[in-house]
């Protein structure tokens, strides 16, 4: 099984992935894109997404790509992320492009823009987010933190 395949299937094993309706596009080489309706569920007002949908959509776009670039058996998990909305999220869904911005073997930076798309097939960038995603080697164990006297 291929390295973007395991990162689609443990992303859509997620039970916040499954509730958006992720739908990954291309997911390969440092790159990713990913596809999420625009759901009344998630709006603050009829028609227009509401923050968290919009950050949880670009860090899983952001942060599946990064994955791509990991060795076999290495996973990675967010560390940090700043979203900026640049326009409101209205539309009948988003689209999310990530990509790597710098990878190391501990940490890599990783950004994503979202589109939000009319039925009309028209998009106006709606946020943009700049993460951290922390390296980890799936195969060794975690250690305890030290303790505190």
């Amino acid at each position: 099984m291929s390295n973007a395949q395991l990162i689609r299937d443990a992303v859509l094993a997620m039970p916040m992935a499954r509730t958006l309706q992720l739908d990954f596009q291309h997911l390969e080489g440092g790159r990713s894109e990913i596809r999420m309706p625009v759901l009344d569920a998630f709006c603050f007002r009829p028609g227009q997404l509401q923050a968290t949908a919009l950050f949880a959509i670009a860090d899983f776009a952001a942060v599946s790509a990064a994955g791509t670039l990991l060795p076999s058996g290495w996973i990675n998990a967010t560390i940090d992320g700043t979203l900026k909305i640049v326009a409101p999220a209205r539309g009948t869904h988003l689209r999310a492009l990530g990509r790597v911005v710098d990878a190391s073997r501990l940490l890599t930076v990783c950004a994503a823009e979202v589109y939000a798309v009319d039925g009309d097939g028209q998009e106006q960038l709606c946020a943009t987010l700049l993460g951290t995603a922390r390296n980890i080697d799936a195969a060794t164990p975690a250690k305890a933190p030290p303790s505190m006297p």
